[in-house]
């Protein structure tokens, strides 16, 4: 029971080109208890995950941001290897490749046992390689990888709390700083006026004198 209410807690992006392929894996994914979103491309996938040509288009489209990825909420992608037009071991690039999507784990399925493809993936960063069809015994191997995820979920939360709270006490020190230099100042007027004081009355000798020495 309270492994099945964590695992819900998880949702996976499933990418696959192939109808039936999608409808298996979506069924073994919700039956294992997770969240599940099933996209029939590469292409589609990344805009889901709020990321589209991130690196040539990350300013000029507002629309796409990190942002939307993380209103999503999407914890591992799951993705066929041969796919039309973007294929899986390019899904996989592109997300290793973004700053912001590289933190997700990546696992690739495909009907050909190639080793050198199997290879390949793990070494761009892929964390499974599945052999369709996909078994229920194969997505057990998925939860570590998701709570490593939510584990560095967490530390980033803490270092942006960290960061916060270092600028708070920055803008309080400069605060306490502001209110201490006003009492430094007074002394400085003081000179002046003891200065000023001390020339007036040189100023004024000169016509004491004079009336002096007319009376």
């Amino acid at each position: 029971m309270g492994m099945s209410a964590t695992d819900s807690q998880f949702h996976v992006l499933a990418v696959d080109d192939s109808v039936i392929d999608r409808k298996l894996i979506e069924r073994l994914l919700k039956t294992s208890s997770y969240q599940v979103t099933t996209v029939d491309s590469g292409s589609k996938a990344l805009e889901f995950l709020g990321f589209y040509e991130d690196d040539q288009s990350s300013s000029d489209s507002p629309s796409v941001s990190p942002n939307n990825q993380q209103e999503v909420g999407v914890n591992l992608v799951i993705t066929d290897y041969c796919m039309p037009g973007m294929t899986g071991y390019d899904l996989l690039k592109k997300i290793k490749e973004s700053s912001s999507l590289r933190n997700i784990p990546v696992v690739i399925m495909s009907s050909e046992n190639v080793p050198s493809r199997i290879t390949r993936c793990l070494e761009e960063g892929a964390e499974e390689f599945f052999l369709k069809p996909v078994r229920l015994s194969d997505l057990s191997r998925l939860r570590p990888h998701l709570m490593k995820t939510k584990s560095s979920n967490q530390n980033q939360e803490k270092q942006e709390d960290e960061s916060e709270n270092s600028e708070t006490q920055s803008q309080e020190q400069d605060h306490e700083l502001e209110q201490q230099q006003p009492q430094t100042m007074p002394p400085n007027n003081n000179k002046r006026k003891a200065m000023e004081e001390g020339l007036s009355p040189d100023r004024t000798r000169p016509r004491y004198s004079g009336i002096a020495t007319l009376v």
